[in-house]
């Protein structure tokens, strides 16, 4: 490929100036690749009877152990009755573990058994081995490219939250 073109055959400068029907093509692109993304965890959670709601959840206690319903609530974007429907299925199924703050005791801090942890690790591994082989196929360029659009689709407040997702590991 040659220097300043993407792999598409067009030059880095002209994607600054996408018609409608090539950011029509991207919106597409995307839901397709979500279809994917999720079809592997959609088997897996299938056939414990979860949704993706329990994924997400299971993800992000996963990566902030200990993490409080409400800032589970403000990273997820669901209702607080949602969130308590699906937190109370993974506690009775022994998944998570819920404890009240030391300091606040109006709060529930959140970790994953392991049994859950187990169960993370199967979910995850499922999509990682997707991506691993996209962003293989890909190029080191376009990865870091994409990454850069993600972030630049995410709503300040979300970018914020990522971002410190990102640090606290």
């Amino acid at each position: 490929m040659a220097e300043g073109q993407t792999p598409g055959g067009g030059s880095g400068q002209a994607l600054l100036y996408l018609t409608d029907e090539q950011l029509r093509q991207g919106i597409e692109a995307m839901f397709f690749a979500y279809r994917g993304f999720t079809a592997d965890p959609d088997r897996i959670l299938e056939g414990l009877s979860y949704g993706r709601a329990h994924h997400r959840a299971i993800h992000f206690i996963h990566c902030a152990p200990g993490t409080t319903v409400n800032n589970l609530l403000a990273i997820l974007g669901v209702t607080k009755q949602s969130l308590n429907r699906v937190l109370r299925t993974l506690i009775e199924d022994g998944l998570v573990t819920s404890h009240v703050g030391r300091s606040d005791k109006r709060e529930r801090h959140l970790t994953l058994t392991e049994a859950g942890e187990a169960l993370e690790q199967q979910l995850s591994d499922a999509q990682r081995a997707r991506m691993r082989d996209a962003y293989r196929k890909a190029g080191p360029e376009a990865v870091a490219g994409f990454k850069t659009v993600l972030e630049a689709m995410m709503d300040d407040d979300m970018r914020r939250a990522y971002l410190a997702l990102r640090e606290g590991r």
